[in-house]
């Protein structure tokens, strides 16, 4: 009785979903967010992990290949005279294999490792955003990877070695006019039909597309097109029975130079996205005529597009915006911590200033952090696992971390910040920020829909079989889960009421070493409060929270800050033990750092609940005693900027994944504690206009 009572209030809470809605909810899988999302993290589970190296093979092309290219670039010449990579380097580019890092050595690529792939974009980005772009779509979400993961023997044969040696260059057109981070929204579509290709009828699609802001379409020779296709003869399924006019988003590769779509293909004038002139622009289809042995994997997955974009977009959040983002952490550490020093006011080395170290501390810290999201995030790609709901929370964190870290940097540097010239090494990582925001899911949709929106699902112990028995109209499926979630609430109400009245220092951890014992309690005492705080919000809000952006965002924010702090620790654990005592005062300044957020942001949800006396005993229950996180003190903010001039050891770090060869960066690297005052006159001047 209690049972049929429970499904006849869920079915009525239910959200409704639409079919684009699941699948990209069930696309993927999870990674430690789970652990982290569940009231009590297995920390020996995450702490067994072990980061994705890079192979000797790939560490010798990262130290050549890699090298050679960044000596070859000069991004004064691509972005102010050019509007372009030079011929020279596009011809490198193709002949060393950087378009194929990611194609398997069975059909003529590197096969490279998730580590590799962002490893070599991150040093090339140190150098050329623009190379770094061009060099990271074709090995991202793409015809290859598409390709590889779905394409029939035949597609696989014949056009991933033409990928791996630069002879096709490919695009991916995904973003319509009318639809942007809603790609489901896409007015895209082709109709199945007979029609003529190379002189003979065939059964095939006739398309109408117009799609923009697509990386490398004006030079691609292969591009991969999404759009709705629809049967409205039934010409797929003889069967009346099983007629069905709206097949879904379908995937298809079109040869640019084919004959059949010469007159029916048109690339329009170039998109210029911020004085970053990497390759972009819009895509026209208008009355074209394709076989249906150009869609991806052939006939069978006609109408499949959207699960195989969900399944593969995890690749460009998880390994290409992250290693743009580490680029620009590694240039501004190593550039301020060399300006600082370099640059005298007052007759002081700037660095010196409390204002000056303000923002050396953060820009040390975020740049920790976000490599070791980096390092987290690629070693799950590593294992065979599309992290879904990291990649999400990797793409927006990382970026949004890489914004201040490039706006502090700017500060630092002043007047030399924001005269453009060949010898300005920070303002085109400035001006790329907002393209890293807005691309693969802009950063909002990111952060208000998708981190909690699908991680809930995905991580919850229970709630995705809820949402199965509930659509499958199943009752006694429902009986069994609904239970199991109810045990699940009373378990992290009473581990939460415990922990808020001890203050979490009961709580047993695996951690040998003392500095992050107290540390690791406090992650733990988070995931319960956030476990407890998701369950009683779903169970009183139901669908409506779908729609309550703000309150779900915030709960995303502490799985964020939990998995941020936690790939933290985990690069922190897995340093020699000479690094980890460099890196331990940034460790302590980000543990403080992000407990506080966390911390503040539960607050805000709890403040904001719609019921008042819920939001009220929820924060009773979790934080007893009240606020117990802080800001890192005006001390600890001191010792990690003077981490960051004075150790080397800390800075090595940065120094191995950026490229330090030619170039104005490099120059102030190697000479900023010169005693001569010409040298350091060079090193610290702006552009001279005549000049230009």
């Amino acid at each position: 009785m209690l049972t049929s009572v429970l499904y006849k209030i869920a079915k009525s809470k239910m959200p409704s979903m639409s079919l684009t809605e699941k699948i990209a909810i069930e696309a993927g899988e999870t990674w430690i967010e789970k652990e982290l999302f569940s009231g009590k993290p297995n920390w020996k589970k995450i702490k067994d992990l072990s980061f994705s190296e890079l192979t000797q093979e790939e560490q010798d092309f990262l130290n050549h290949e890699t090298e050679a290219l960044c000596a070859l670039i000069n991004d004064w010449e691509i972005t102010q005279e050019l509007k372009d990579l030079s011929p020279e380097v596009w011809s490198f580019i193709k002949a060393k294999g950087f378009f194929g890092l990611v194609i398997a050595k069975q059909y003529g690529g590197k096969g490279f490792s998730a580590a590799a792939h962002s490893a070599i974009v991150m040093k090339i980005a140190t150098k050329s955003l623009t190379a770094a772009v061009t060099v990271m779509v074709p090995n991202s979400l793409g015809p290859a990877e598409l390709l590889y993961h779905y394409g029939t023997p035949d597609q696989k044969n014949y056009y991933l070695p033409r990928l791996a040696k630069g002879e096709e260059v490919p695009c991916f057109g995904l973003t319509s006019l009318q639809a942007g981070s809603d790609a489901g929204a896409m007015i895209d579509e082709g109709v199945i039909c007979k029609g003529v290709w190379e002189g003979q009828e065939v059964l095939g699609i006739k398309l109408n597309a117009k799609k923009r802001y697509i990386t490398l379409a004006p030079i691609a020779t292969l591009i991969g097109l999404a759009f709705k296709l629809r049967d409205p003869s039934n010409l797929l399924n003889k069967n009346p029975e099983d007629f069905k006019e709206e097949l879904g988003i379908t995937l298809a590769l079109l040869s640019r130079n084919s004959e059949g779509l010469k007159n029916h293909l048109k690339i329009g004038t170039r998109h210029y996205a911020l004085n970053i002139p990497f390759m972009n622009g819009p895509i026209e289809i208008t009355n074209g005529f394709i076989p249906l042995s150009f869609i991806i994997g052939g006939e069978k997955m006609a109408g499949q597009g959207w699960k195989m974009l969900m399944e593969c977009l995890s690749i460009g959040r998880s390994l290409s915006l992250p290693a743009v983002s580490a680029a620009s952490g590694a240039l501004c550490v190593l550039a301020c911590s060399s300006y600082a020093q370099a640059r005298v006011q007052f007759k002081l080395p700037i660095y010196k200033f409390e204002g000056i170290q303000e923002k050396l501390a953060e820009i040390a810290g975020f740049a920790y952090a976000i490599e070791a999201m980096r390092k987290m995030t690629l070693t799950a790609v590593d294992t065979g696992i599309k992290p879904s709901v990291a990649s999400a929370i990797a793409k927006y964190h990382m970026t949004e971390l890489s914004r201040k870290i490039v706006n502090h940097a700017m500060d630092i540097h002043g007047g030399k910040g924001i005269i453009l010239g060949p010898n300005n090494y920070l303002a085109r990582a400035y001006q790329g920020i907002p393209i890293s925001i807005t691309v693969e899911g802009a950063n909002i949709l990111t952060r208000n829909l998708m981190i909690f929106g699908q991680g809930s699902v995905r991580c919850h112990a229970h709630l995705l079989k809820l949402f199965e028995s509930l659509s499958n109209n199943n009752q006694k499926d429902f009986g069994k889960v609904v239970y199991k979630f109810a045990g699940g609430v009373l378990g992290h109400m009473a581990r939460a009421i415990g922990q808020g009245l001890t203050a979490g220092f009961l709580i047993k951890v695996s951690s040998e070493d003392l500095n992050l014992k107290r540390t690791y309690q406090n992650l733990s005492r988070l995931s319960t409060a956030l476990a407890l705080a998701s369950d009683i919000a779903l169970l009183t809000l139901g669908g409506q929270l779908k729609r309550r952006e703000k309150l779900s965002a915030r709960l995303g924010d502490v799985l964020s800050y939990l998995y941020l702090i936690t790939s933290v620790l985990k690069l922190y654990e897995s340093s020699s033990p000479e690094q980890k005592l460099a890196d331990l005062p940034v460790i302590k300044y980000l543990a403080q750092y992000f407990l506080f957020e966390a911390q503040e942001v539960l607050y805000d949800f709890y403040r904001n609940f719609p019921n008042k006396f819920l939001g009220y005993w929820l924060r009773r229950r979790s934080f007893f005693w009240g606020r117990i996180f802080s800001k890192p003190s005006d001390k600890l903010a001191g010792l990690v900027s003077k981490t960051m001039i004075e150790s080397e050891l800390f800075k090595q770090r940065f120094k191995d994944l950026a490229y330090l060869g030619n170039g104005s960066l490099g120059d102030l690297i190697n000479n900023y504690g010169s005693q001569d005052p010409e040298v350091l006159k060079n090193l610290l001047a702006v552009n001279d206009f005549e000049k230009i």
